[in-house]
């Protein structure tokens, strides 16, 4: 797989392209205890930090308040975080700490969808669930120790730790498909649509689908909620089931318009500050540096390296970035085991539009891979191309791709703006196509069009609806 080529490639030695995230005006809520409050700050720097904006965060209140009233345990407290991520995510601490991303309200269309998942972390809570998945990490770890120390029988062990582990997914299953029906009752009994749950359930399901694949697996800002629930068709049919014991379709309070104009100008997707994609060219603005790639190849900023795969999956691209000593040679740096099977006839320094750099080839079993070391400033940035099919072409379009990184000019640096969610009303003879033009996102604009509204294929638009596009 490329994604496995590229983390062989990477070895251990990766870095975050911005080292300086958002973290210093996190909340640190006075009444978390020390432990929480690592855990916290473990969360935000995993998801970008906390996004701030007020009128998000009186919307958010005050659904978090009228659902706190209607629930099961109206004596509990919650601290909601914005988290400055594209993911669809939103997850539940013991202490009542909530965290929902940037990415999930974007996606949502409306108040009771929102509701939907507040309430259903906010069972997590009720529920104790997170308590008790705790309780049960531990028990599986004791069983992975005890079947270590105590089996001589390595089949045997490896069996007790298998059926550890089975049990605490299964668990953890159950726990959610029953977060999901008390997450229903709340949202219902609190006034809002109880079929906004599944109506946000098939969005997130739709939305995965979109969902880029060359960094998942490592990068946090994409292991949402599909990552870790139950498989989206059964959890609609059962959000269904749930909604219905309490109001028929069309009843509850969703009001769209309420929630499109708090979310009108919401920063979508990558936030600039750690670097972002449009199309084949990435660009960093706080590092001060861009490069493009070669033709063919689709780019994903993960929190650990930009990576890239071309159509067809046999060649892909990574680029990191690492702290190699002044005094060393960036020559002796690729010869230092930074990768294995470097061709130690290939190692060449080079110069790059004015940059010092190092080139050199190497092979794996079923990849062949052109490295290049760049230092630009104090840092030395990596890229590791891979192809499964080598020709002196290829290189030289690799050769090519190393050679449009440059430093940004201080008119692009200050003209970087992120992409952000733009509310808009559909006028008379608008079509979907129409308007999903405007999307400024190179990756299937027509359909994010589609999935960031909840349309269905060949649904038409009615003049005066509103609908999110993404705009720069």
């Amino acid at each position: 797989m490329v994604a496995l080529a590229l983390a062989i490639a990477g070895c251990s030695d990766l870095t975050k392209l911005d080292r300086t995230g958002p973290l210093a005006d996190a909340p640190k809520p006075a009444e978390m205890s020390g432990a929480a409050q690592r855990e916290h700050q473990r969360i935000l720097a995993a998801y970008g930090g906390a996004y701030q904006d007020a009128r998000l965060e009186a919307l958010i209140g005050k659904t978090v308040d009228r659902l706190v009233a209607a629930s099961e345990r109206p004596d509990l407290r919650y601290r909601v975080t914005i988290l400055n991520s594209p993911a669809v995510n939103a997850f539940a601490l013991p202490t009542g700490q909530l965290y929902v991303s940037r990415g999930l309200i974007a996606l949502a269309n409306d108040t009771s969808e929102l509701a939907s998942v507040l309430s259903h972390e906010m069972a997590h809570v009720i529920a104790r669930h997170a308590s008790i998945r705790e309780d049960q990490a531990r028990q599986a770890a004791l069983v992975s120790r005890v079947a270590s120390d105590v089996f001589n029988d390595p089949q045997m062990g490896a069996m007790a730790l298998a059926k550890s582990k089975i049990a605490l997914a299964s668990f953890s299953r159950g726990q959610e498909l029953e977060a999901d029906g008390i997450g229903v009752g709340i949202s219902s009994r609190a006034g809002f649509d109880p079929y906004g749950a599944v109506r946000f359930l098939n969005s997130m399901g739709r939305n995965a689908e979109l969902r880029p694949t060359a960094g998942i697996g490592s990068d946090p800002r994409y292991l949402d909620f599909l990552s870790s629930h139950p498989a989206t068709p059964d959890r609609m049919k059962i959000s269904q089931a749930n909604a219905r014991q309490y109001a028929a379709p069309g009843s509850g309070e969703r009001d769209a318009p309420m929630y499109l104009a708090s979310i009108d100008g919401l920063v979508y997707g990558e936030d600039p500050s750690e670097g972002y994609v449009r199309g084949r060219r990435f660009l960093h603005p706080r590092l001060g540096f861009t490069f493009m790639a070669p033709e063919g190849f689709t780019l994903d900023n993960t929190a650990q390296a930009v990576l890239g795969v071309k159509d067809g999956g046999n060649e892909a691209l990574r680029l990191d970035v690492v702290r190699v000593p002044a005094e060393q040679s960036l020559r002796e740096y690729l010869n230092s085991g930074w990768i294995e099977n470097i061709d130690p006839n290939s190692v060449e320094e080079v110069l790059l539009n004015g940059f010092p750099a190092a080139t050199a080839a190497a092979n794996g079993e079923q990849w062949a891979f052109r490295l290049y070391a760049v230092r630009f400033g104090s840092d030395v940035y990596r890229f590791v191309f891979a192809t499964k099919r080598k020709t002196p072409d290829l290189d030289r379009v690799f050769r090519e791709a190393v050679g449009t990184f440059r430093r940004m000019t201080l008119s692009e640096i200050q003209s970087t703006r992120p992409l952000r969610l733009k509310v808009v009303s559909a006028q008379p003879g608008d079509t979907v196509d129409k308007i999903a033009a405007r999307m400024a996102v190179a990756d299937h604009p027509f359909e994010r069009f589609l999935v960031l509204n909840g349309l269905q294929p060949g649904q038409a638009l009615k003049p005066g609806e509103q609908v999110k596009v993404v705009v720069e």
